[in-house]
């Protein structure tokens, strides 16, 4: 029987373990995770932080009797501290009473997952200063947010703008303090203006963004009570969330020689194979390789997650799989706002090399006359040279998400813009115009270049 051990929880070392139960596999499966939880949705906790989810156990995907009635083995509060590819080998370490074990494979998955990035800030250690990854960080932001007036959240990428979702819709004053020029800054400029803009004016003088500027230090005596810029504002709050991105956890990978790559994460092929004989890695501890730009790029979503721990387990099990790559396809909302893209950028496509096109299209998400038609701003972006699409944005109060789903379609099928405009899509008034806004924006750049 072949023995497989998996490190980690969450989302892609439970996707391995149940593809793995459902195969044919003759198998020992063992997973091991340090937290006392195997499988919940942390993409859920903004939702259940804003008090959309009540009970937090909704957010809890599989339960470790679940996995073990079906003959997996789950050790809860068990710390991966070292793998050791020569032997085949790893060593657990119980996080409570430090006991440490080795442990045998014959087939090694890593899916360590990834950590929020605490940056260097004076006074980081008072109390009411959270980060958000497990479910008990949610339950305690919830906790301290019911007992709260105002708060600080740093930085504005995408599980910022949920936070802040969730802080207004519970009545809180907020500021959101961005680093960069613009908040949600893997959009185009132009577009992440009118994001902020959006999300100013829809939010009743009760949220404050301010960006190009950084946190310095935290004031209080014993718990967070202001918060300094560097350029010298001080804000008043009751707890702040550090919400400025995460990093991988593959310190174990890099110490056993593993291969890594772009942002530390681990680097593995399209079957999920790690440098390491008989390792496999996937979840939000990998690179993946970019279908459009055709490089390789860190991007941890847990869609992505599900795709290569599937993925994985076939392979792992002795089939065969292999995944293309990715178009970091994403979406996001702000109190009924969409915000959502997929493939490169046009800021992205020129570092890249392309000879970019684009255009950018407002329109109604449905016929003007339906009394629930609202605005949608569509941004595509096309290679002149190839006249292949190469990425799309979507915003805006209508159905903007489910044209990026078709442009996402459209890039994997590499499809240029003018098979594009051929597209044989929907229309009913309730659902779209009669030339949907995806096929307007494409329409104008099809005029730019053949300039009809």
């Amino acid at each position: 029987m072949k023995k497989i051990v998996i490190i980690g929880g969450v989302a892609a070392g439970p996707k391995i373990t149940a593809k793995l139960l459902r195969s044919d596999c003759d198998c020992q499966i063992d997973l091991y995770t340090d937290e006392k939880l195997i499988s919940y949705s942390a993409c859920g906790l903004p939702y259940f932080i804003e008090g959309l989810i009540e009970d937090p156990n909704r957010l809890i995907v599989r339960k470790p009797e679940q996995f073990e009635e079906k003959g997996a083995n789950i050790h809860l509060g068990k710390r991966c501290i070292k793998i050791l590819p020569d032997e085949h080998a790893v060593l657990i370490q119980d996080v409570d009473t430090k006991e440490i074990e080795k442990v045998n494979y014959d087939k090694l998955a890593i899916c360590t997952g990834a950590r929020p990035i605490v940056p260097s800030i004076e006074n980081i250690e008072l109390k009411n200063i959270f980060t958000l990854r497990t479910i008990d960080d949610g339950i305690k932001i919830r906790e301290k947010l019911r007992h709260s007036k105002k708060a600080v959240i740093v930085g504005g990428g995408y599980i910022g703008i949920e936070l802040l979702e969730a802080f207004y819709l519970n009545g809180l004053d907020v500021h959101m303090i961005e680093m960069n020029e613009h908040i949600l800054p893997i959009f185009d400029p132009e577009i992440s203006d009118i994001i902020k803009n959006e999300i100013i004016k829809m939010s009743n003088g009760k949220v404050r963004i301010i960006t190009n500027d950084a946190v310095v230090s935290f004031l209080g005596e014993d718990k967070v009570e202001k918060v300094v810029t560097s350029k010298g504002e001080v804000i008043d709050t009751d707890f702040v969330v550090i919400a400025v991105g995460v990093t991988p956890n593959t310190e174990i990978a890099k110490d056993a020689g593993i291969e890594l790559g772009v942002s530390n994460a681990i680097r593995v092929n399209n079957r999920m194979q790690t440098s390491a004989t008989d390792i496999y890695a996937a979840g939000d501890c990998i690179e993946n390789f970019h279908l459009v730009s055709r490089n390789y790029a860190w991007i941890p979503l847990g869609s992505s997650a599900n795709k290569e721990g599937r993925c994985a387990a076939i392979n792992i099990a002795g089939g065969y799989d292999a995944l293309p790559g990715v178009l970091g396809s994403a979406v996001t909302r702000y109190n009924g706002f969409t915000m959502s893209l997929t493939g490169l950028t046009e800021t992205e496509a020129k570092k890249f090399g392309f000879d970019v096109i684009s255009s950018t299209m407002t329109k109604k998400d449905k016929a003007g006359y339906m009394p629930e038609a609202e605005n949608i701003t569509i941004k595509l972006v096309v290679d002149k040279r190839s006249r292949k699409i190469l990425g799309a944005q979507g915003i805006g109060s209508g159905d903007a998400d489910k044209r990026i789903n078709t442009v996402a379609s459209a890039i994997q099928a590499e499809q240029t813009v003018d098979d594009f405009l051929h597209l044989d899509m929907t229309y009913a008034p309730p659902y779209s115009t009669a030339v949907d806004p995806l096929l307007s924006a494409a329409l104008v750049i099809n005029n730019q270049i053949y300039k009809i």
